[in-house]
């Protein structure tokens, strides 16, 4: 009797935690307290590693969060087989699957609460990891594929930088950014609670299912620098038997990088309400009362905001009649509610406490080369 009890512990103790091979450890039914006990990095040594079978991927346009630099990265449990890839949507990973996301600023030399603007390494491992002494670790989120669907868990990181511990409320972090002309801003790094993780990662409101936002092919299609080699992403995936790319080849979808000035505007404004809003503004979101679709689908017309009226006009929309008003961003709400960083009206209404300068920018060149007019 006492040796099929111990049976069964061992057979629930195998349940709640599945390690790889290389000591990452899937954690199926409990968060851990730290960061560590899921063996995806190591920090030993003064730089980021990562452990063996934890791969690194970036996105062609990926979500603004306060300038904040992105590590991104996916374990799948070996052996678990290939997800087909979904042109649509995310591929069903296996169950055991980490996503990772790790937040982190270069540090100023002067002040430690001072992280610099910099631009983002898309590409690549970004080497400021291969130093921590230069670089403010804030948080790093995990979506965690358990048998019934993904789950959100999230770190902050430790004052040491030696492990990030579990925070169900959510924090926040007094930073001030410093740009190359000197500017400095002080701003409120705010580190999301679970109900805010779920506000995001839940882009249908009807099921109100929990999905990886970057995890789709149009945002994957690309190249990234994986041992020293330029490989597109997600055949560096299919060969690691994550992705199943079968019959599926070079007419995959890619959204633009919102930074190559040789892709066209239009690309490049739409990639970047794409990552930035669709999760919210789709034709199942939570924002679909709006009647605004932002994602690569829309057609041109209304539902992408062109000539469109707001549901309700108050001071979300500062003043302004239609969301997007043909070569005048001045009078479009698309671009106040972008820029403006007052509570109720700025959009995306979470993740961010900065207006980001370079991407209204990149909205108002947009909309500036729009023809047409709209009637009143």
């Amino acid at each position: 009797m006492m040796r099929f009890v111990a049976v069964l512990a061992s057979l629930a103790f195998l349940a709640a935690c599945s390690p790889g091979s290389n000591g990452v450890v899937s954690h199926l039914e409990q968060d851990p307290q730290r960061l560590s006990d899921w063996g995806l990095f190591d920090v030993s040594s003064g730089a980021l590693e990562l452990a063996e079978g934890v791969v690194p991927y970036d996105l062609n346009s990926p979500l603004f969060t306060d300038y904040a630099h992105k590590l991104r990265t996916i374990w799948v449990p070996e052996g678990a087989g290939a997800a087909p890839v979904n042109v649509g949507g995310v591929p069903d990973l296996p169950i055991g699957t980490v996503i990772s996301k790790t937040f982190y600023y270069p540090k100023a030399a002067d002040a430690e609460d001072t992280v610099l603007q910099t631009e983002d390494p898309l590409g690549r491992l970004n080497p400021v990891l291969e130093d921590l002494d230069g670089v403010r670790l804030i948080e790093t989120r995990l979506l965690v594929r358990r048998a019934q669907g993904w789950e959100p868990v999230s770190y902050v990181w430790n004052a040491e930088q030696t492990d990030a511990v579990l925070t169900r409320i959510g924090d926040v972090q007094p930073l001030s950014l410093l740009r190359d002309d000197s500017q400095k801003t002080e701003f409120a790094y705010i580190v999301p609670d679970i109900n805010q993780c779920t506000g995001c990662h839940a882009p249908n409101n009807t099921s109100r299912e929990i999905q990886p936002l970057g995890m789709r092919a149009r945002h994957l299609n690309k190249a990234y620098t994986h041992d020293g080699s330029e490989v597109n992403q997600l055949t560096h995936l299919a060969d690691l038997g994550i992705l199943d790319l079968t019959d599926r080849g070079a007419d995959l979808p890619a959204n633009a990088d919102w930074l190559d000035g040789e892709q066209p505007i239009s690309a490049r404004a739409r990639a970047y309400l794409d990552i930035n809003c669709s999760h919210c503004h789709n034709p199942v979101g939570p924002a679909d009362t709006s009647g605004l679709d932002l994602t690569m689908d829309a057609e041109i017309g209304p539902a992408l905001g062109i000539c469109k009226l707001p549901i309700a006009a108050g001071s979300g929309t500062g003043g302004r009649a239609f969301s997007i008003v043909p070569g005048a961003p001045e009078e479009s709400i698309l671009v106040y509610r972008l820029e403006t960083t007052k509570p109720g009206a700025m959009m995306p209404e979470l993740g961010r406490a900065l207006s980001h300068a370079e991407g209204v920018a990149l909205i108002r060149q947009w909309i500036a080369e729009m023809d047409g007019a709209c009637s009143t």
